[in-house]
């Protein structure tokens, strides 16, 4: 389980650190920055599948995504009697992204690259540093894997820190190239774990969404993020998970609601049956509401549970009825995964809220950036570059 986040000088977030639990609320007025941590957690999640470079660079580039105030902020700023400039830089311009767990922690430090006349590509983002260590906090004396420029090192068996690459582009990071079964088995595990991390803000439930349509079905153990194979994976939780559950969680949204699976000719389709109808709803005659419902149970209820899911306005077309079920389906996943839930539905919030493990934070701007009320922040080191 994560226990810390870390992210620094993405967006508006100039510095935040913050303990997660099982399960994280995250809430806050629109434009408070509740985006902008959601896009920091994939952009981790991104460093593990070797994308975090092309991420960026549909962002609009690293420049883009840079923290634009300045480096600190004074105390005659923030008390009004001074006007926000910047100052002397006394730091390197960074978009720093970490999180410890359990057992490993791991931060990625990028930052712009030197001007190069021969190179077309000179607004992608370097990978200056990484660092993977065992425990809550960075320290050299528990770092098993440390990324320096084009070089990584490896914590050996022996206690030596061996080289094992020299020679790494700046646009790869050791997550993908340097994690080996037997040099770096702890590297290797994870960027596995991390693989693993599942997002969904992009459900789409419009008329012309996927998951309306019948589609081509093998055994399906995760929702995709667009839901393009909801029959498919809905039956799939029928066959190898808990169907007694899922037929609950229907239920207790649509009460003498179920669901059939229709198989024909290698496709799949969703048919719903509702009490006192005389033929069942296909999901191209659902409401979004409905059909976002579905999505969600099926994604939050997989045989296959992720180490980590995180839902972005999972409220959204929802009716407020439906808040408490969709609060219960959360609260069900949260005792098998880890969620993270970014929302500014107050009633999912406070339904959730008073569940065990659970911890919720209330993102605000202050002098355009983000922060939030943690009184006890834990410890945190950024590698060095």
């Amino acid at each position: 389980m994560i226990t810390t986040l870390a992210i620094s000088g993405y967006r508006s977030i100039r510095e935040l650190v913050m303990p997660l639990e099982r399960l994280t609320l995250v809430t806050g007025a629109n434009g408070s920055g509740k985006s902008s941590l959601y896009r920091a957690v994939r952009l981790l999640a991104d460093v593990a599948q070797g994308r975090v470079i092309g991420a960026l660079a549909r962002e609009g580039g690293l420049e883009s995504t840079l923290w634009a105030g300045p480096e600190a902020f004074s105390r005659a700023m923030k008390a009004g009697h001074q006007p926000v400039q910047g100052t002397l830089r006394k730091g390197r311009v960074a978009l720093k992204l970490g999180f410890a767990s359990d057992d490993y922690g791991y931060a990625i430090d990028l930052g712009l690259p030197p001007a190069d006349a021969t190179s077309a590509f000179n607004q992608d983002p370097e990978i200056k540093a990484e660092a993977l260590w065992a425990g809550e906090c960075l320290r050299r004396a528990n770092e098993i894997a440390s990324r320096r420029g084009p070089a990584v090192q490896v914590l050996s068996e022996t206690g030596t820190r061996d080289t094992v690459l020299s020679t790494l582009p700046s646009f790869d990071s050791m997550m993908t190239h340097a994690a080996d079964p037997t040099s770096a088995p702890e590297l290797l595990e994870l960027r596995e774990r991390m693989r693993g991390w599942r997002f969904y803000d992009h459900l789409r439930t419009d008329r012309d969404a996927p998951a309306r349509r019948p589609q081509i079905g093998t055994r399906t153990l995760t929702l995709a993020g667009d839901g393009a194979d909801l029959a498919a994976a809905f039956q799939t939780i029928r066959e190898i998970g808990n169907p007694v559950a899922l037929d609950e969680a229907i239920a207790d949204a649509f009460p003498g609601s179920s669901i059939e699976v229709s198989v024909g000719n290698g496709l799949f389709e969703l048919l719903m049956h509702q009490h006192g109808l005389l033929r069942p709803l296909s999901t191209a005659e659902l409401s979004d509401g409905t059909l976002r419902y579905l999505l969600l149970a099926v994604a939050l209820m997989t045989p296959r549970p992720a180490p980590l899911i995180v839902l972005n306005e999972p409220e959204t077309s929802l009716h407020p009825n439906l808040l408490p079920a969709l609060a219960r389906l959360i609260a069900t996943a949260a005792e098998r995964s880890q969620v993270i839930v970014v929302s500014h539905a107050s009633g999912l919030v406070e339904a959730l809220s008073g569940e065990r493990d659970t911890v919720a934070y209330e993102l605000r701007k202050e002098l355009g950036e983000t922060v939030t009320d943690c009184p006890d922040p834990p410890a945190w080191d950024w590698p060095k570059r």
